[in-house]
């Protein structure tokens, strides 16, 4: 009796443990949509926003998107290092997402020069990415090993709903008044300020701070990051085809309307937001290395195949490339977690969104030089599938047998 007595009490704490780390996942899975929304609120209105306003070119208005993810790359490794070495990770969300709603707010009143408009912008995305980051690798620190995948696939769904539902909220609030969405993100960022100050809790587990050489050292011997690090700049390199290489080819060459357009990237977007947290739980049942591999080898190819498919073709093809990005994307991050020093966590995902964020920022390039390079522009956006989708089947088969090791290495823990 006393046995079962035992057993009944481990069973409830179990079941209750379970519960916390439930609610808290739901909660940071609310923080992360709210600080994608903010980010993505601006690109509906770009032309009226920043084009017609300052009176600049397509390159230059461009550029409203490239300063961000440039200044995310550059400062994400330097705001995880930082809260990796001093702690506090509460209040450098709170932080991070107060300067994010303060430079919304002084882009929506700077209307003048548009030098200062780009350096407020850049400002933004070091806020920006250095919040996500930080509440990244909090969430990991509140989910133990068993649940890690299904918490982790969470807060992967409210990622990419926030980037689903940011666009086409931002293009209704800016129909009247392109600086809307400016003040908008504004009020949404110092407000998830206000609910992270509520809600977030530091680690479970108080760990010793540690030294800028003892980070250092943490990164430097987890050689296998490369991996992960390599799929997220890859996955993100692809992604920047869809922001404006797609879309062009859509209006220029296909001849459909905006929202049309916008319908193809939600059916692509959805899946991959509603299959994030399913793929989650699927990577503690099978390797999170092969389904890497996996969902990286269909989603590449069918990337390729992009310009063969006629617009209503697009509608069965978009919701495939969701499904497959939704397979790969939740256990590349979990590679992450497994091959990565925990005591350099922040660091360690502050790294994986920079690499996300240089892979952002060369897709458009590289897509835009293509096109431009080939005397048959239908011919040429072709080719910028092509080269989009090749790049994550190059990505597959060049780190096939360090996934092999990483997917051994896992199963022996």
């Amino acid at each position: 009796m006393k046995r079962e007595g035992l057993a009944l009490t481990a069973g409830s704490n179990r079941s209750a443990e379970a519960r916390r780390e439930w609610r808290r996942s739901g909660v940071h899975a609310l923080l992360a949509f709210l600080i994608l929304v903010p980010v993505t609120l601006p690109v509906a209105g770009l032309r009226d926003l920043v084009q017609a306003h300052f009176e600049v070119s397509d390159t230059a208005t461009s550029l409203f998107m490239v300063v961000n993810m440039v200044s995310a790359f550059l400062f994400a490794p330097v705001a995880g290092a930082l809260v990796d070495r001093w702690g506090g990770r509460r209040i450098c969300i709170v932080v991070a997402l107060v300067v994010d709603g303060l430079a919304f707010l002084l882009l929506a009143r700077e209307r003048t020069s548009f030098a200062n408009f780009l350096a407020l912008r850049a400002v933004e995305g070091m806020a920006h990415i250095a919040a996500l980051s930080i509440l990244m690798a909090v969430a990991a620190d509140h989910l133990s090993e068993l649940r890690r995948g299904r918490g982790m696939g969470l807060v992967a769904a409210a990622l990419t709903f926030g980037v689903a539902v940011g666009a086409p909220l931002g293009a209704v609030l800016g129909r009247d008044d392109p600086w809307r969405p400016l003040q908008a993100a504004s009020w949404i960022a110092l407000g998830t300020a206000l609910l992270a100050a509520l809600t977030v809790q530091e680690a479970p587990t108080r760990r010793k701070r540690s030294t800028w050489a003892e980070l250092v050292q943490a990164i430097s011997k987890s050689r296998a990051m490369v991996v992960p690090l390599l799929y997220a700049f890859v996955d993100r390199f692809t992604v920047g085809f869809f922001t404006t290489t797609f879309p062009l080819y859509m209006r220029n060459e296909v001849g459909v309307d905006r929202t049309r357009i916008g319908l193809l990237l939600a059916l692509f977007l959805v899946p991959f937001s509603l299959l994030s947290y399913p793929s989650g739980r699927l990577s503690t049942r099978v390797s999170p290395a092969r389904m890497v591999a996996v969902g990286s080898l269909v989603y590449g190819v069918l990337v390729a195949s992009l310009g063969a498919w006629s617009a209503d073709g697009l509608v069965l093809l978009m919701p495939l490339l969701g499904i497959f990005a939704a397979v790969m994307y939740v256990p590349s991050l979990l590679l992450l977690i497994e091959v990565g020093s925990a005591n350099a966590r922040a660091t360690c995902m502050a790294a994986f969104h920079a690499a996300g964020s240089l892979g952002f920022v060369l897709g458009p390039i590289v897509g835009g030089l293509i096109v431009d390079a080939s005397s048959d522009r239908s011919a040429g956006y072709a080719a910028a599938f092509v080269v989009a989708g090749a790049s994550q089947v190059l990505c597959v088969l060049v780190t096939l047998p360090a996934l092999r090791r990483l997917g051994r290495s896992i199963a022996r823990r």
